[in-house]
């Protein structure tokens, strides 16, 4: 069986390490740089220079890390210390054949991607969540659990799309923007731009 190494052992690490195991790979552990505290289902097998140390023991790695870009900065890194980066796709998901997954990707239980939709390196399509057609994602994306995507939308780098989230068809989500939990986005959201509400409008201070 493959084996697969994940960096994090945090909440969304062992997210990741289910849907791994589900998907037919064979995870002996976690790497984490903190030791999270609480009792784990899986053993922690060192930290990120562990990893580094032991990558030719594993078939794929992944970045587990739920910080849009602390976790594309572990999957660069990796990704250049010559790793084979992993997509995990859970088997109660559906990715058409006709979607491209990068590296380091992840898609959970009950999530759809649709044909023609690219995702970059590092994204989460949390559970339940939904990206359709065509829609193109950068890297280090979280789509959160049960947001929905429609055709052909474009979002940014390490942007953010909260819980419950629905945008439009055809809009473009600009990089390290955030859209708030169970918000409705019928424009256009700036590089950077936070948006709440029905329908979404920015919002000041950045926090949602």
């Amino acid at each position: 069986m493959r084996r697969l190494a994940i960096l994090g052992a945090g909440g969304h690490g062992r997210v990741v390490a289910d849907a791994a195991e589900a998907a037919g790979w064979t995870v002996p552990g976690l790497f984490d740089d903190q030791s999270p505290p609480g009792d784990h289902p899986w053993p922690i097998l060192g930290d990120s220079d562990a990893l580094f140390a032991r990558l030719a023991e594993f078939d794929g790695v992944v970045a587990a890390v739920g910080d849009n870009g602390l976790r594309l900065e572990r999957t660069l890194k990796l990704a250049a210390r010559g790793a084979a980066l992993a997509s995990v796709v859970h088997p109660t998901a559906w990715v058409s054949p006709r979607a491209r997954l990068a590296g380091g990707t992840v898609v959970l239980a009950g999530a759809v991607v649709g044909t023609g939709a690219r995702l970059g390196r590092a994204v989460i399509v949390n559970t339940g969540a939904s990206v359709d057609h065509d829609a193109v994602l950068g890297d280090g994306v979280h789509v959160a659990p049960g947001a929905r995507l429609a055709g052909g939308v474009t979002v940014g780098d390490r942007a953010w799309i909260g819980l419950g989230a629905v945008v439009r068809e055809g809009l473009m989500i600009g990089e390290g923007a955030r859209v708030g939990a169970g918000a409705v986005v019928i424009r256009p959201v700036e590089t950077g731009q936070t948006v709440v509400g029905v329908p979404a409008q920015p919002m000041r201070g950045g926090g949602c």
